[in-house]
């Protein structure tokens, strides 16, 4: 919890609204990127957390209601990508 009392980051178990650090995870996850390292830095730059944290933060999105209904075209991408991934292991 956040100092104000409210929930900050991903995993409100779907209450509320997604906040301002989610929305900017799904924002950048939403572009396309031009060549490898460039995205890395973007994280890094503007969301001031590490690629690992934002995987991280990026994956619990996925399976939060919130983010689906804040933008179901990236959620739902990113969900079948995910899902790819674990049936070729």
């Amino acid at each position: 919890m956040a100092s104000d009392g409210t929930e900050s980051g991903t995993g409100g178990g779907g209450i509320g609204a997604l906040s301002p650090q989610d929305e900017a995870v799904l924002a950048v996850e939403r572009r396309s990127w031009p060549r490898p390292g460039v995205k890395e830095r973007v994280i890094r730059e503007r969301l001031g957390i590490s690629p690992t944290r934002y995987y991280q933060l990026l994956n619990a999105l996925l399976d939060d209601p919130r983010a689906l209904a804040h933008d179901p075209v990236t959620v739902n991408r990113l969900r079948r990508v995910r899902e790819a991934r674990r049936s070729r292991r």
